[in-house]
């Protein structure tokens, strides 16, 4: 007796484009000739999709590759062999490709986990090579069978509160590279009239004494540079915790003017290094 059966079309092919597709077929090919069984999925994913002609352009063609860590013991020199020759695929089938490799057994842990980068992977990407393994597991996620466990709902959560202490802490430290910018400017102006860069605490003073009384600088610019050097001893002396995003765009446009003040100084009477310097 016979009887037709239609085969299902591939998950999310139709979100790449015909190049796309066409490369990464080509490595899979090339890979699975290279390491056999020893691969058992290569995947096509990533926010490359037909929608988004300018990444379909220039954007890197993410792949990701599942390698088989039960039957075979993955030792150093076995992983360095394998990484020189998927660099070499991809340097000889094109530079856009872009490959992470996963252990089966961490693919399927994250899986089990219902780990949000597995689960975009698994719903967004579409098999180039698969035993048996990737496709089932879309196919259970479209289900509605694959959900996250407790777990790992807090594994990610606890990450929160710490990633905002650190943003925090990101713009302090910009804080005090806006100190640099203008302490380094300002030992510029300093040394393009004959003076030798005094310590921090006293380039305010020394501008007050050189620039300002030649009339080269206005008088509010050496303030501007005690105010930078005293928020700077306070973020390092943890006096001062936290910047608002207001105050750093306060700074940051103080700073900027320091700066741009400063160049003129620094551009008078020489535009070329080496030149002679008759500032005095």
């Amino acid at each position: 007796m016979e009887f037709n059966v239609d085969k299902k079309p591939k998950e999310n092919i139709e979100k790449y484009g015909r190049e796309e597709i066409d490369i990464a077929y080509k490595f899979a090919k090339a890979a699975y000739k290279e390491f056999g069984t020893f691969t058992k999925a290569i995947v096509l994913f990533g926010s490359l999709t037909k929608k988004d002609k300018i990444a379909q352009a220039k954007g890197d063609i993410d792949i990701l590759m599942l390698v088989d860590d039960l039957s075979l013991s993955i030792t150093p020199e076995v992983a360095e062999t394998y990484r020189i020759i998927v660099q070499k695929l991809v340097r000889d089938i094109s530079q856009r490709l872009h490959i992470t490799t996963l252990k089966l057994t961490s693919f399927w842990e994250y899986v089990r986990m219902g780990d949000p980068v597995a689960i975009n992977i698994l719903r967004d990407g579409t098999s180039m090579l698969d035993t048996g393994f990737f496709d089932p597991l879309q196919v259970l996620l479209k289900q509605g069978r694959i959900r996250p466990s407790p777990e790992s709902i807090w594994n990610y959560f606890v990450r929160a509160p710490a990633t905002i202490v650190n943003s925090k802490w990101h713009i302090l430290q910009a804080t005090l590279d806006l100190y640099w910018a203008v302490i380094d400017s300002a030992h510029a102006a300093l040394m393009r009239h004959g003076e030798i860069p005094p310590s921090p605490e006293h380039v305010a003073d020394l501008m007050q004494d050189v620039l300002v009384k030649k009339g080269v600088l206005e008088p509010k610019y050496p303030q501007v540079m005690r105010n930078f050097y005293e928020l700077s001893k306070k973020i390092t002396h943890r006096e001062m915790k936290e910047v608002t995003g207001d105050q750093y765009s306060r700074y940051l446009a103080d700073a900027q003017d320091f700066v741009n003040e400063m160049k003129k100084i620094v551009e008078i009477k020489s535009n070329r290094p080496g030149q002679q310097n008759d500032a005095k």
